[in-house]
């Protein structure tokens, strides 16, 4: 059964490949949504997969890549969307 996460990852997590890494260990743990930049410096993601892949994914927010400082992420729950790929939008 799929589920939809939204998370927002706040910290240095803009201009050092996070986007890109989400993007990439999504791709190799079977997760579809997309992945952006927000103006005021947090990324925002939406997820789908099943749970246990999900909560791969959570845990994986809260570090991101090596170059990331992850201080704080926000999850919450959504509608799920049918995704069919994992982009990197905006």
């Amino acid at each position: 059964m799929l589920v939809h996460v939204n998370i927002t990852v706040s910290g240095k997590v803009q201009k050092i490949g996070f986007r890109f890494s989400a993007m990439q260990y999504a791709a190799e743990n079977h997760i579809t949504g997309f992945v952006k930049n927000l103006e005021n410096g947090l990324v925002y993601i939406e997820a789908e997969g099943t749970q246990e892949y999900i909560d791969n994914y959570i845990e994986w927010c809260k570090t991101g890549p090596p170059w990331a400082v992850v201080k704080e992420i926000s999850v919450e729950t959504g509608e799920v969307k049918n995704f069919t790929s994992f982009d990197i939008i905006g």
